[in-house]
């Protein structure tokens, strides 16, 4: 039975780990067996590591694990914890008799939340990324938790939604998950109906659909934050076989759904980052025209990944500069 996660692919474990006092947390993705992966990098001020070795050209061919983080660059030290909970595991690319954790990664921006970030000389984020890997299961929360902890949109609190699909004419399946930190809006201007409307399923995101009329506010210019201050950051996965080349196609196919759920986006302003994930368990028939299904399956359920994460945002006590939630602005819609 579906349970519309990214974990409806088998093989991945999603674990979340936040402090509400920081105002902030990692996201970690953990993979039961070595996974090909790729990136793409649409946002003007990303942050990322380890997405070089991501390339095609590259020598590791799979990696066994990734994360999401707040903290804007301090949350790049969230990838040496995964990296230690991995290694506890005797997880990683094996070197001779050495072997090291494959853990690429990306963060967003949040340093400017209300949060308390006085944490002296080493942040947090490298406890909270082993915590994260430590805490990956099958079920995991949505919304303000994890990398989108802190996380907002231009008028609404940001968060972290999932969503998956099987993928029509073929025998893969496609997931999705989204931090939704986004310099743009989510909602068509400052109502309830959400961008990612026609894309919706069984109303996973309030069932409101899209407006019949586009209101006036609708491509007003969003007056959200500082440059940088940004970034959304998501995953698709699929149990497609697939190459690094194939692999980042998906990733180009699928930053259209971010295109289709967020207006607007890949600014200067943003960091945004789509990484694809394939176990290789289903065969395509095809390669050229089953990847463009998936590419195609991925983009509409990332947009809906990024609605769910939004909807299902919840307000955080003592973080003073938070917008206020979509449920706390429309619930009586549902």
């Amino acid at each position: 039975m579906s349970a519309n996660r990214i974990t409806d692919i088998p093989g991945i474990r999603v674990g979340h780990a936040q402090d509400l006092r920081l105002g902030s947390g990692v996201t970690a993705l953990i993979f039961d067996d070595p996974v090909v992966a790729a990136v793409d990098v649409r946002g003007g001020g990303p942050g990322t590591r380890e997405t070089d070795l991501l390339d095609p050209e590259r020598t590791v061919e799979r990696i066994d694990a990734l994360f999401l983080s707040g903290g804007s660059a301090f949350g790049l030290d969230a990838g040496a914890g995964v990296m230690a909970a991995l290694a506890e595991a005797g997880r990683g690319y094996a070197v001779g008799p050495a072997r090291v954790p494959i853990v690429p990664g990306a963060v967003l921006f949040d340093l400017l939340n209300g949060g308390n970030k006085a944490w002296g000389r080493f942040s947090p984020y490298r406890d909270l990324g082993y915590a994260a890997a430590c805490a990956a299961a099958a079920d995991f929360a949505l919304g303000s938790v994890g990398a989108a902890t802190g996380a907002t949109t231009a008028n609404l609190k940001g968060g972290l939604g999932s969503a998956s699909a099987r993928v029509e004419g073929i025998m893969a399946s496609i997931g999705a998950l989204a931090a939704v930190n986004a310099f743009g809006r989510v909602t068509v201007g400052d109502g309830p109906c959400f961008w990612a409307g026609p894309y919706e399923i069984d109303a996973e995101f309030g069932g409101l659909g899209f407006p019949g009329r586009i209101p006036e506010d609708a491509f007003d210019w969003p007056r959200k934050g500082l440059a940088g201050a940004n970034t959304t950051l998501a995953v698709v996965a699929t149990d497609a076989r697939l190459t690094k080349a194939q692999a980042r196609r998906l990733a180009v196919m699928a930053q259209d759904g971010l295109a289709r759920a967020i207006h607007p986006v890949h600014t200067p302003l943003d960091g945004d980052v789509v990484f694809a994930i394939a176990t290789g368990r289903v065969p395509l028939a095809d390669p050229v025209f089953d990847l463009a299904r998936l590419g195609d399956a991925a983009a509409r359920t990332l947009a809906r990944a990024v609605a769910i994460g939004v909807h299902a945002a919840t307000s955080l006590p003592g973080l003073d500069r938070m917008p206020p939630t979509w449920g706390e602005c429309f619930g009586e819609w549902c």
